[in-house]
């Protein structure tokens, strides 16, 4: 005989909430086992007679939950099959397809021993909630895990329901994850025991309480209602996109209506610089607001398309994830890097692969590709590397110094003979040597060069500063001065 378990679900409350058809299925039952006797129908079901397994012994001898509720579905499989053509009984809180994961490996595990599986219904705690916490699910609602609760998951606009807060140490964590969206004193709702007489207890706190209550356990839940308080969505990129879709519509702002890529190109240039400066400054609450208005940049880039029915930011989101994850096979994937260069090399390949895959036409010339406003400095490395990559290249740094040496030599009789176009063309080949060597020796040009304008600007600053204090100007000071104090800015910056 086929081999079978059915799975009850005894609600939120007592037996009372119990059907007639599953108190039936109980009595009849030869093997009953329970997750937990942590539930107040099982004292009443005991004084009935019907009693129980209990696997409350794993919590206390295994790690983590997911560990428990594996061995839980192992043993109920194991048993089903040991007594197959008996009636053998796993009984849970709650109902069986409300936050039980045991049920859910179970559906996923029977099939494939052969093994029938029937679930019976019992009153969810979301029943218990929907009617004691007054609020209607179809105004938007949504059930969360208190062990897997992000921040991607909050949505204020709806009511939130986060269950499985069994200790404190859970609800610090769950607090910890609201707060990066609800203020530390907004107001929440604890539900214990819904629906059981004499257990129940509903209480408000602020935020910042949750996890200092008395008592925990697996009939607590956290409830937050539905609130349209656009501040609670400020750090939300779904917010942002409604507001930048707001300002291009025809109640908006009539000066970003206006904006085409065209005229607003600039704009997405000098934001990034500006950005690229708080960087260079290390400075947070500066990069927080440039990195800001590059976002800004590219939302607004983006509805201009979504307004043409081209694609929207969500799509530009779509190919990122895509593409990292597709050039990350290291990570995402079965391959391996054992450094940087390695995820480099490995990025680089799968790149040409996804390339590849969209049926993206082969370049001509293997410098084909690099973005042609980019400044001359990044652009002469990048150049640089690509020749590099298929073996046009110095053998070593030696190499490139004497090229150095050479161009430095053509530079200086060009400066005292030559045509200044003849000059510039020199300049430019013994900037495109250093360049060389920047890249021997593993350093940015761009970088190396703006630490030396930071570095310049300080000791320059310096030597105002000096003759500020001395009460002069540059007209009233010479050269040796002024390289007298650049040498004292030197000890200092």
């Amino acid at each position: 005989m086929q081999a079978s378990i059915t799975v009850i679900g005894l609600g939120s409350g007592g037996e009372d909430q119990l059907t007639l058809g599953t108190l039936k299925v109980l009595e009849q039952s030869a093997h009953r086992y329970l997750r937990t006797v942590d539930h107040p129908a099982v004292a009443d079901l005991n004084l009935r007679g019907i009693t129980f397994h209990s696997f409350d012994h794993l919590y206390e001898s295994l790690p983590s939950f997911d560990e428990v509720y594996e061995a839980i579905a192992h043993a109920l499989l194991e048993t089903a099959k040991q007594h197959a053509g008996e009636s053998v009984v796993y009984t849970v809180p709650g109902h069986p397809m409300v936050a039980e994961r045991t049920v859910q490996l179970l559906r996923q595990q029977a099939p494939e021993r052969g093994i029938s599986l029937n679930l019976l219904g019992g009153e969810s705690f979301l029943d218990q909630a929907f009617t004691r916490l007054g609020f209607d699910p179809i105004e938007g609602f949504q059930l969360l895990d208190a062990a897997d609760l992000t921040r991607e998951h909050l949505r204020p606009r709806l009511h939130t329901v986060i269950g499985q807060v069994y200790d404190s140490f859970t609800a610090s964590e769950v607090k910890l994850t609201l707060m990066n969206v609800y203020p530390d004193d907004h107001p929440i709702i604890i539900g214990q025991a819904l629906g059981v007489d004499g257990q129940e207890n509903i209480v408000q706190v602020p935020l910042h309480e949750l996890d200092r209550l008395e008592s925990y356990g697996n009939l607590m839940l956290v409830y937050i209602p539905a609130n349209t308080d656009e501040r609670l969505r400020r750090r939300s990129f779904e917010r942002l996109h409604e507001i930048v879709s707001i300002l291009r519509s025809p109640e908006g702002c009539p000066w970003d209506r206006e904006q085409t890529h065209l005229s607003i190109r600039r704009n997405f240039i000098e934001e990034t610089f500006e950005a690229i400066e708080a960087l260079d400054l290390d400075d947070p609450d500066g990069m927080k607001e440039e990195f800001g208005d590059v976002i800004l940049q590219v939302l607004l880039h983006s509805q201009m398309e979504e307004e043409t029915g081209a694609f929207d930011v969500y799509d530009v989101l779509a190919e990122l994830n895509d593409k990292l994850i597709f050039r990350h096979p290291h990570v995402f994937g079965g391959e391996n890097a054992q450094d940087a260069e390695e995820a480099l090399n490995n990025w680089e390949q799968m790149k040409a692969k996804e390339k590849k895959r969209k049926g993206i036409p082969e370049r001509q010339s293997l410098l084909d590709g690099i973005p042609k406003d980019l400044p001359a400095l990044p652009r002469a490395h990048k150049q640089q590397k690509k020749a590099a990559g298929v073996g046009f290249d110095w053998p070593d740094l030696d190499g490139v110094f004497d090229k150095i040496e050479e161009e430095l030599q053509e530079l200086r009789h060009a400066a005292q003979s030559e045509s200044p176009e003849r000059q510039q063309e020199e300049l430019g080949d013994l900037l495109f040597a250093v360049v060389n060597a920047s890249r021997f020796i593993k350093a940015d040009p761009e970088e190396a060069l703006a630490g030396t304008n930071r570095k310049f600007a300080a000791r320059f600053k310096y030597i105002e500063e000096q003759l500020r204090i001395n009460g002069r100007t540059f007209e009233q000071t010479d050269l040796s001065e002024m390289e007298a104090w650049w040498q004292e800015a030197k000890n200092r910056c």
